[in-house]
């Protein structure tokens, strides 16, 4: 068997991507427990993994109107469920490792009251059903409401948004990852604005009427 279809099939096997998706949780929680990085280090991280993913997941849609023909945008939109799943699974671990350091329930209520970490706490609630409901029983159940459902992905990370820029120290890489996602889904709009526009028509024709 050629070395190409040896790789393409690779990268076409569930259980590969999985492993791929899983490999930095399994590094990072590896080296917390051993020790090796301190409790902000995976606190970050593991946050961080969970923002790149979601913004990974929706980056889809965008990428795929600016380069339809592009084979890796087909195979990346094709395991979108698999980006998104991840995504809620490191955000999942980020909120454990919070939840590892409190010391009793009282202490965590009091903060989930603050705007800062109720955000975060919505956010993952958000994805948590998303998650659940990536699949392909889902998807034949809900049937059109399924769609209406997943677009709450834009409240999940508006929400995860607002709870990074609200708990970082500093909250520069917080604005520049919502900077990027802002522009992908600036393009997505205009782009999906001139595909539905009738053919021949300019944009200033409807002002001189």
């Amino acid at each position: 068997m050629p070395a190409n279809t040896r790789l393409v099939r690779l990268l076409n096997a569930s259980w590969f991507v999985w492993l791929l998706l899983a490999l930095p949780g399994v590094v990072l929680t590896y080296r917390y427990a051993r020790g090796a990085i301190f409790y902000g280090e995976y606190l970050h991280a593991t946050g961080e993994l969970g923002v790149r993913l979601l913004m990974l997941a929706m980056a889809v849609t965008p990428l795929k109107l600016m380069l339809p023909s592009a084979g890796w945008v087909r195979w990346l939109a094709q395991r979108r469920r698999y980006v998104g799943v991840a995504a809620f699974a490191y955000s999942l671990l980020h909120a454990l490792a919070y939840l590892e350091r409190q010391a009793t329930f009282q202490a965590i209520v009091a903060d989930a009251a603050e705007l800062a970490l109720l955000t975060g706490w919505i956010a993952l609630l958000v994805m948590l059903v998303l998650a659940a409901t990536s699949n392909n029983t889902s998807v034949r159940r809900l049937r059109t409401g399924w769609k209406w459902l997943h677009r709450s992905v834009y409240l999940a990370a508006a929400l995860t948004f607002a709870h990074w820029i609200l708990s970082a120290f500093d909250p520069s890489a917080a604005y520049v990852h919502l900077g990027i996602l802002g522009a992908l889904e600036a393009i997505r709009l205009i782009l999906r604005y001139r595909a539905t526009r009738p053919p021949g028509e300019h944009p200033r024709a409807r002002r001189r009427e």
